[in-house]
């Protein structure tokens, strides 16, 4: 009987903290977090988009890299944003959590791009 009432005062506080600070740590520095990793698949994009316009199979691993921190970026970002709560400038992120997911858009775009490229045959 104790472990059910136990049970019941943790699982709503566990919820509340992670609704009040989002996920990655304490609001903004998750949302940095999931941000930068986003840039960076914007960059390894456009690397490989830049590599692949010179013959088949050039990018391929920087292609894949970028999209798959594209969709990292993105997926958590957006996780980030459902968890929270307050608006914008409240302190939990938000904003950067839409950098995160308009930049991780962008780099999983330029990856797909660039794997495709880097698969035609010149």
């Amino acid at each position: 009987m104790s472990m059910h009432l136990l049970a019941g005062a943790v699982a709503p506080a566990a919820h509340t903290s992670l609704a009040a600070g989002g996920i990655g740590g304490s609001g903004r520095v998750g949302a940095t977090v999931f941000a930068v990793v986003a840039l960076a698949s914007v960059v390894v994009g456009g690397l490989a988009l830049s590599r692949s316009r010179r013959g088949a199979g050039e990018g391929r691993v920087q292609a894949l890299v970028a999209a798959a921190a594209g969709v990292v970026g993105l997926v958590l970002s957006a996780w980030h944003l459902a968890l929270t709560t307050e608006g914008l400038g409240s302190g939990q992120g938000r904003a950067g959590a839409v950098a995160g997911v308009a930049l991780g858009l962008i780099g999983a775009v330029l990856g797909g791009v660039a794997l495709a490229r880097s698969r035609r045959t010149a």
